[in-house]
Formats: structure tokens, sequence, C-alpha cells
């Protein structure tokens, strides 16, 4: 979805990962076509030899909603090495209810089994959840104990996250969602791969790129 026109692209996504497959298709993708390589690299979270993978979601974006099994599924398979983030955008002030019930429930530990429901809530209930009243009063209805989830809902390290949040999104130069940030490098979507579906084989490709050059050379290793 677009961050101003929200038109809409085709989503077809298929888990599964092959290096050497991602390595075949490094010369189909390019920078500029398929993705962008970002002026400044962002600062990842995902430590020494780790590669970080954001996506860039929100909870009542449509295609989101139709990317998120597979793209859950996909994790399950992804690398050990590749840590993956799921950040919430805020294209609007509206948008910042949403961001917080993501970031409360992940600091509950809820996210398997909450993160689903929010968007069955949205796209198959037809809740709004945008307001804060709206999502506590969801999040009772879930079973949540209603005290600790409005403090953690509105707690200082709730607000820093959306800050963090907020900055991620800028320094991507984040224009639709989903999309995808690579190693603090690389931004892709779905308008610029073409699919999400190929959005993650560019990913992939990315990430194998990163891994390798990443790698100490035969020379390094010998003087270390």
């Amino acid at each position: 979805m677009k961050r101003r026109l929200f038109s809409t692209f085709a989503l077809t996504v298929s888990a599964g990962w092959s290096a050497s497959v991602a390595w075949a298709q490094a010369a189909l993708f390019k920078s500029g076509k398929d993705f962008l390589t970002l002026d400044r690299p962002v600062a990842t979270e995902s430590g020494t030899g780790k590669i970080e993978l954001i996506e860039f979601f929100w909870y009542s974006c449509p295609h989101c909603n139709m990317f998120e099994p597979s793209f859950a599924q996909w994790v399950k398979n992804a690398p050990k090495d590749v840590v993956v983030r799921r950040v919430p955008v805020s294209f609007r002030d509206d948008f910042a209810p949403q961001q917080r019930l993501f970031f409360t429930i992940e600091a509950m530990n809820l996210m398997e089994s909450l993160h689903p429901k929010v968007f069955a809530a949205i796209h198959v209930e037809k809740l709004m959840l945008n307001t804060d009243a709206s999502v506590l009063a969801w999040a009772e209805k879930q079973g949540v104990d209603k005290v600790k989830f409005n403090e953690v809902y509105k707690s200082f390290g709730v607000a820093s996250k959306l800050k963090r949040a907020v900055q991620l999104q800028n320094d991507f130069k984040v224009e639709g969602v989903p999309s995808l940030g690579v190693a603090g490098r690389f931004y892709i979507d779905g308008s610029l791969a073409g699919s999400m579906d190929r959005a993650l084989k560019v990913a992939e490709s990315l990430i194998a790129q990163t891994r390798t050059s990443s790698a100490p050379t035969a020379s390094a290793k010998k003087q270390s």
C-alpha cells in the first residue's frame, strides 16, 4: 500500500530459502530498479555476525494482512544469522494507536497469540482499532490484564519505540507497506520488485551478498 496513493499491487509469497538460488538471481536484481540502496546506512540492532531484516507494515493495510501469513512462514524458515524485526509505520497521526498496540503486545510477549488476531480483528471483524480507547477495549476482550496492558501501552518504553519506529521509517524512506529493509543498507517494496514474492527473493539475494561481503578474507583469518 503506497504511502500517499495507497495503490494496490499483487501479493503472492512462497516460502523457502536457497542461498544458491539467491546468488543465481543476484544478477537480475538491480539497485534503483528492483531495490534501493540507501545513501546513508542505518545502524542495526542485530549484533555481530547477524543480518537484520525489517518488515515495515500497518495493521489496517489490506496488503500487509495478505502478506502476513506467508511472511510469518518465511521467518520460520530464515537462516539463523537473519534477525527479523517488524516495525509498524505511521503515515498519519491516527496510526499511533496501532503502533502502541504492536509494541505493547511485543513487550508483553504476546506476539504469537495476539499479532495475527489484530489483523483478523481489523480485516475480518471490521474493527477500526485506531483510537486508544478501542485498542484497550479490544485487548481486554482478548483476556489480557487490563491494568497491566494499559500500563505498558502508556509506558515510556513504548513511547520510545514509537519514536524509533518513525526514525527508521524516515531513514529507509518508506513510501509503501508492506516493505523490507535489509542490513541497514537496502529498501525493497512490492512496487519496486514487482510483487512481494519477488521482494522476498530480492531480500534473499541481498542477505546472501551481505553475508559474503561480511565474511573475513583468508588473509584476515591468518592474521587473526
